[in-house]
């Protein structure tokens, strides 16, 4: 489930909505925000299977007028370290003027009678600002086939610090157009920034 809006109320409700721990993730995400007014929001929870167990976890992410935040809240199973179940709770908040892309990528079905305005099946919001890195290495080469001499490595760095695949099979057609909202609101608001 997510859900996208604009107001502190609104935000909660969604939260509340979500079913999952709200009191716990309201108090997190709110602490965060502050007083400052919100410019849009997505709460999304998932469920995902781990071995035998059935685990769920909630991201809420939120826009304000300065910051993008991002909240994560994972159940955990009791375990040598508790003999209870237990929440983990994150909060991260990230000035504007840090995100380095925001992309988006959409999966369209039968791309050749595509028509503009149809909602993709799914979409992955992929947000970078610098705190996850992934470096991906391979041999170098120097093109010769008979060369054996070591080149030392080639690759690339890629910002991954935020990655949320929302799909309308999973999550329904109503949380892929929040999900786009917010992904074109923080694309703007980061267009802002960089012009100030």
């Amino acid at each position: 489930m997510a859900k996208t809006g604009t107001t502190t109320q609104g935000l909660r409700t969604a939260i509340e909505r979500s079913g999952y721990y709200p009191a716990l993730v309201a108090e997190a995400v709110e602490a965060a925000v502050g007083g400052e007014p919100i410019v849009s929001y997505l709460v999304h929870q998932e469920t995902t299977f781990d071995a035998n167990e059935v685990r769920r976890h909630v991201t809420v992410l939120v826009l304000t007028g300065s910051r993008f935040l991002v909240s994560h809240t994972d159940e955990q199973a009791a375990d040598n370290t508790s003999p209870s179940p237990y929440a983990t709770t994150s909060t991260e908040s990230v000035r504007l003027d840090r995100i380095s892309s925001v992309v988006l990528s959409r999966v369209v079905a039968n791309p050749e009678s595509y028509t503009p305005g149809t909602l993709p099946r799914e979409i992955v919001l992929t947000i970078g600002w610098g705190a996850v890195s992934r470096i991906d290495l391979e041999p170098a080469a120097c093109g010769e086939p008979n060369c054996d001499a070591d080149h030392g490595y080639t690759g690339s760095s890629t910002a991954d610090d935020l990655s949320l695949r929302v799909s309308e099979a999973g999550d329904g057609p109503d949380t892929v157009r929040q999900a786009l909202a917010f992904a074109q609101a923080l694309s703007e608001a980061t267009v802002a920034t960089a012009r100030r």
